[in-house]
């Protein structure tokens, strides 16, 4: 058998299909009706966290998604990370840091030094390190959140 034996049938496109997942929703519930019973541990009223979630979702990033709820993006990022959304303002090696001063292991001063991010990214990485997200927070809109990282990792 041959190259053009094994190649027969192949085609070539200018253009990939996109592919996209299929979340399945199954109540008939708002995203705001969903969060209502959180409305004393999130950090913002129901309707603004389901309007940041629902832009986040569609593609924007959290200070757009704030703007839109009408929200700080400090609170919008709290309300995404007790929503189960893996969002820190620093990165994973800062993040150590953050969690050792948190620990006890160092200074506040030595973690904003070490670093070297803005002391409203350290506070807000602090939030992240020290507040697990809502795990029946997270089953109320689950679904949602999972269709940005799956957009984002395409």
């Amino acid at each position: 058998m041959g190259l053009s034996e094994i190649a027969a049938g192949i085609e070539v496109t200018s253009a990939q299909e996109r592919r996209e997942v299929t979340i399945i929703d199954e109540t008939d519930a708002t995203v705001t009706e969903r969060l209502a019973p959180f409305a004393g541990v999130l950090p913002c009223e129901p309707d603004a966290a389901a309007t940041a979630v629902k832009r986040y979702t569609a593609g924007a990033n959290v200070d757009t998604a704030a703007q839109a709820a009408g929200l700080s993006p400090i609170t919008t990022t709290k309300t995404l990370h007790l929503l189960g959304e893996p969002v820190s303002p620093v990165g994973s090696a800062d993040q150590a840091v953050i969690r050792d001063w948190t620990n006890g292991d160092c200074s506040r001063h030595e973690a904003l030094k070490r670093t070297q991010a803005a002391e409203t990214d350290c506070m807000l990485a602090a939030y992240v390190e020290t507040h697990r997200p809502l795990a029946e927070a997270q089953r109320a809109i689950e679904g949602l959140l999972a269709t940005r990282r799956v957009r984002r990792n395409e």
